[in-house]
């Protein structure tokens, strides 16, 4: 029954991971090899961010100044200038810690299947790294993960 079984049982492991130092082109790569849309960025065990790849997708797109106005061959931005830092930071940046969101999805081992799965429909995300009590990642759940969990036990 789906209903009893764990995180633990369910999940992907070992983790494909990146570091922070990691070039952006080697993680493209990794998410290419592996058929995969995101990794976790660890400093040693610790998990410290995620690369996805709406994060590639921005940087590859650019960025939007916003709306302007001409005015006596003067740009008049109505969209604060100050708030560009982090989408220029995200256009130009080379390594997977420039680019990496901070705060990444993450369940405990002893979560419920239930549980996790309600956590993946109510924060819209694709993966929850799983980590352990000292925080180090030890797995990763995927929505893929939660359907073939699903259709092993006949639902």
């Amino acid at each position: 029954m789906v209903v009893q079984r764990l995180v633990s049982e369910v999940m992907t492991q070992p983790v494909i991971s990146v570091t922070p130092q990691t070039s952006l082109q080697e993680a493209v790569k990794l998410l290419s090899e592996h058929h995969i849309s995101g990794l976790p960025v660890v400093e040693g065990q610790k998990l410290v961010g995620e690369l996805s790849e709406q994060q590639l997708m921005a940087r590859e797109t650019g960025f939007d100044a916003g709306p302007y106005v001409m005015l006596l061959d003067s740009v008049i931005y109505l969209k604060n200038p100050l708030q560009w830092d982090k989408e220029v930071h995200q256009v130009l940046g080379n390594s997977v810690g420039e680019l990496m969101a901070g705060h990444p999805h993450t369940c405990k081992p002893e979560l419920s299947l239930p549980a996790a799965a309600k956590l993946l429909q109510d924060r819209r995300t694709q993966r929850l790294f799983v980590i352990d009590a000292q925080q180090s990642l030890v797995g990763v759940l995927t929505r893929g993960d939660v359907v073939r969990a699903l259709a092993e036990a006949g639902a």
